[in-house]
């Protein structure tokens, strides 16, 4: 038969066709498979970049240590002496008592009136006081004026500031709230002890504390404190503390004495030739120079 032999190599033909289709399909899933494989940009299995740094491991360690030692200050009942240093202005020496009740006294020379009077700043049940000593510039005796309540904190305008490493500064460092960053640091000159550095972490008018170096012995006696006030340094070993502070003269009323020095006394060539001041006013109604007003009418 003629027409068999062509049906039979359409037969052929067909089934040489077959397993093309075949490898055909697998290939055309595989492709996009292959072609993602051989993309230029590999794909990214990192994690997520975190919201915020890590503290590092250290400063976690030695905000613990100094919360510790604070804690452990407060507990500390003594009467230590220590040397402050201010630029420019000679040594003082600043005497700390913390009595077994919990009252506390400072004293200050040279701590109002522009280094020229000397204080006595202390905390009793009764209440805040400042207490001015006799000293060169101001002979009269000591007496002492009510600030406020046991925890105030003192306006500026009266805080010499060298109280607070010994009185509410530590609640700042005991408490891991405050926006503090520690770490450890190298003792002031002529100090011993275990230090830190301490940083506020944020902006504010009023930080809670004074950044610069603390540092404690490990019984929790602070021992040297670098701050915007100068430098305090451990001058020797403490004494016992006394069951209550003594305020240093008799609560009177008045005014506190203030930070800011007082005007300076007029010079022979500020008066006038009868020897007074020309910008204060006389007695007798006269305006400054003795001048008496004139009427208007």
């Amino acid at each position: 038969m003629s027409v068999s032999a062509p049906n039979a190599e359409n037969g052929r033909v067909y089934a040489a066709r077959r397993p093309a289709v075949r490898l055909a399909a697998p290939i055309a899933f595989a492709l996009p498979a292959l072609l993602a494989g051989c993309s230029s940009d590999p794909p990214d299995d990192s994690p997520p970049p975190p919201s915020a740094a890590p503290r590092p491991a250290g400063q976690d360690a030695a905000r613990d240590e100094l919360a510790a030692l604070a804690a452990a200050a407060q507990d500390r009942h003594l009467v230590a002496r220590y040397t402050l240093r201010v630029a420019d202005t000679p040594d003082r020496s600043i005497v700390v008592t913390s009595a077994n009740d919990g009252s506390w006294r400072v004293d200050v020379p040279g701590g109002a009136l522009g280094g020229t009077a000397d204080i006595s700043l202390a905390a009793t049940a009764d209440g805040l006081f400042q207490c001015a000593l006799p000293s060169a510039t101001r002979p009269e005796p000591a007496s002492c004026v009510r600030v406020g309540e046991r925890d105030d904190t003192l306006p500026r305008r009266i805080d010499p500031r060298v109280q607070h490493p010994f009185t509410d500064w530590l609640d700042v460092l005991i408490d891991r709230r405050a926006p503090l960053s520690v770490s450890p640091a190298m003792a002031p000159p002529e100090a011993t002890g275990t230090c830190y550095s301490v940083e506020t972490t944020a902006t504010s008018i009023n930080p809670p504390l004074d950044v610069g170096i603390y540092c404690f012995d490990a019984d929790g006696t602070p021992t040297a404190v670098r701050a915007a006030f100068g430098t305090l340094t451990l001058a020797g070993p403490p004494e016992p503390a006394p069951a209550t502070v003594q305020l240093a003269g008799p609560v009177v009323d008045g005014e506190p004495l203030g930070m800011e020095a007082p005007p300076p006394p007029p010079t022979p060539s500020d008066l006038d030739p009868d020897g007074t001041d020309p910008e204060a006013a006389t007695p007798g109604g006269t305006e400054p120079g003795g001048i008496a007003p004139t009427e208007v009418g």
